[in-house]
């Protein structure tokens, strides 16, 4: 997502980051560069046109020609710019304890809006609030079958009928949240390969039927500015509320996410960033301008990290990283709460200064995960605590049960016995100032 702009736009801010004036030709010709970096990511040309416009007024103004830091300055102005373009100002989907919030997907057949019924489901149901969905897409092969099988995963309950009259299961549906006393039910609908009076009519019908509060428009990423003219197209014949992208974390060229609030006057709410159920995230525009820019994103980097682990084992184990007593027991509960955060890729991306230094066609292969953690699992407990009993008959013993090579149970102890020396070279003052000077060096 997003990682060719970002290797493009990084390239034009390095020629004029710490320099200490500008002229306004050095702006011009830093303008014509981001313009191409943002139409090579299939961002609308009429958007890029007045973005670009907008930037160069204020960069050619006061606040950029008479600053100490002109570069960084120039970053600013489009920063706050790529915010602008993308603001979810005005809009807050809001979910309550005490009535039931009526939600309605809709999009073109292939855009994972049956996936992101529950995607949406889970993630509320996380947040303490009591979900259901309602299988509306009646006429796709499987459509039913397949929102069935993600609510049994999720353990969500899925509300559908052996009839082809979406009204009928759309009222089954109102009264089993009420009786239940549902806080938000979720209706997959129908959808096309292209848009058509008859999907469009149902779809109209429903909606005057159950009287949603949200109508989301799903949209896939991977699809470009071909995503944001159907949501064009329906938003002129539905006027939903809000979009949520799917399919972000693949070869995606971010065109559509930076296109779709300028071309409806509708924001993003959410995105999809993995195949998972529990790969969906509200979409900040702030976290995703710092993104683009190769600044990180940390506020989503933590949020991850409290959602995958516990205040008590953490505080635990940083007291045992403080008095160096770190085992293979604790980093492989580590490396289990990573797993649940994210592709590696997506989480070395939100660290500031680390995910620009990546290659923008760099693949991070998360089975490098699976492969240590298969070795640790073949560990005895004592070996796990007391890695230094591990002798050549052991660890060929423990290849041998992961089914790795003695050469990688070597690399992986050798790992593990550096980061320990590392941690204890950090657990002192001086370390702790090295640690910071190292920190503001990848800003």
């Amino acid at each position: 997502m997003f990682n060719n702009l970002t290797e493009k736009l990084d390239k034009v801010f390095r020629n004029i980051r710490g320099r200490g004036y500008l002229t306004e030709q050095n702006i011009k010709d830093a303008l014509r560069e981001i313009r191409m970096a943002l139409l090579e990511a299939d961002v609308n040309f009429k958007i890029v046109k007045n973005f670009i416009a907008e930037v160069e007024k204020r960069a050619l103004g006061v606040e950029v020609m008479k600053s100490l830091s002109p570069g960084q300055q120039v970053i600013k102005v489009v920063y706050e710019q790529l915010v602008a373009l993308m603001d979810t100002e005005g809009f807050e989907f809001k979910v309550y304890n005490n009535r039931l919030t009526k939600v309605m997907m809709v999009g073109l057949q292939g855009s994972g809006k049956t996936t992101a019924c529950a995607k949406l489901a889970l993630h509320y149901r996380k947040k303490g609030f009591s979900t259901m969905m309602v299988a509306c897409d009646v006429y796709r092969p499987a459509a039913v079958d397949q929102l069935q099988i993600l609510g049994k995963q999720i353990d969500i309950p899925v509300i559908a009928e052996d009839t082809k009259d979406v009204i009928k299961i759309a009222d089954s549906a109102l009264r089993a949240a009420q009786k239940d006393y549902r806080n938000l039910l979720i209706f997959d609908t129908a959808g096309r390969l292209h848009i058509d009076e008859m999907m469009m009519d149902e779809v109209a019908r429903l909606k005057a039927f159950i009287k949603p509060d949200y109508i989301f428009f799903v949209a896939d990423a991977m699809t470009g500015q071909d995503a944001v003219t159907v949501a064009r197209e329906f938003y002129d014949k539905l006027a939903f509320d809000a979009v949520i992208l799917t399919k972000m974390d693949g070869d995606a060229r971010g065109g559509a996410a930076l296109s779709i609030k300028a071309v409806t006057d509708k924001p993003v709410a959410f995105v999809g960033v993995g195949e998972k159920v529990s790969d969906l995230e509200p979409f900040y525009p702030d976290r995703m301008a710092s993104r683009i820019l190769g600044m990180g994103d940390v506020l989503s980097l933590i949020e991850k990290a409290e959602e995958a682990s516990d205040a008590a084992e953490a505080e635990k184990l940083a007291k045992k990283m403080l008095k160096n007593q770190f085992t293979l027991n604790d980093f492989l509960k580590q490396l289990q709460s990573i797993k649940k955060m994210g592709s590696l890729e997506s989480l070395i991306r939100m660290i500031p200064g680390l995910g620009r230094k990546l290659p923008a066609d760099m693949k991070i292969d998360d089975n490098a995960l699976k492969h240590v953690e298969a070795i640790i699992q073949s560990m005895t407990d004592k070996e796990r605590e007391k890695p230094e009993i591990l002798n050549g008959s052991r660890r060929l013993r423990i290849a041998k049960g992961c089914g790795r090579t003695v050469t990688e149970v070597n690399r992986l102890l050798r790992q593990f016995d550096d980061m320990k020396k590392m941690m204890k070279k950090f657990s002192t003052p001086q370390g702790m100032k090295d640690l910071e000077r190292f920190m503001n060096k990848t800003q």
